[in-house]
């Protein structure tokens, strides 16, 4: 595996982001084809709306398991980093840094960090910002 860096510490999981995602988009067109050609149809159209619906929500299922995850990541990370921040400087981080900012803070290393930290908060540095500004980048490979 490659050493992490800016340009390459997105994670794509094929069978979730490209096939799945795929097989729902597939299924809601063709179901609302479907959908079109039963409707006045009162015997089909119910089971085709019903089908349409179906696909609509296993597309919100899809969405929701990986935003549920990572939003109780980025909840253990802005703790992490938080903690991490204390142990360097006896203070928390600077309540205007978003939480955004502290997740892209969490490839900074320790000596880079409390700086950055208080460089992105005076600033309203944006997160991509403060990824590409991190010199010796300090991967995260755990995140999903």
């Amino acid at each position: 595996m490659a050493t992490q860096n800016y340009t390459n510490h997105v994670r794509t999981v094929f069978g979730f982001h490209v096939v799945l995602a795929g097989i729902i988009v597939l299924t809601l067109i063709g179901s609302l084809i479907n959908l079109y050609k039963c409707w006045g149809i009162h015997g089909q159209f119910y089971s085709a709306a019903l089908i349409v619906v179906l696909t609509i929500c296993c597309g919100m299922l899809w969405a929701y398991t990986r935003i549920f995850p990572l939003k109780a990541q980025d909840r253990a990370i802005r703790a992490e980093e938080n903690l991490r921040h204390f142990a360097l400087t006896g203070k928390l981080l600077d309540p205007r840094l978003t939480v955004y900012q502290i997740i892209a803070l969490r490839f900074a290393p320790d000596d880079e960090f409390v700086n950055l930290a208080r460089i992105a908060a005076e600033s309203g540095m944006p997160p991509a910002d403060i990824k590409r500004t991190v010199k010796n980048w300090k991967p995260d490979e755990h995140r999903v």
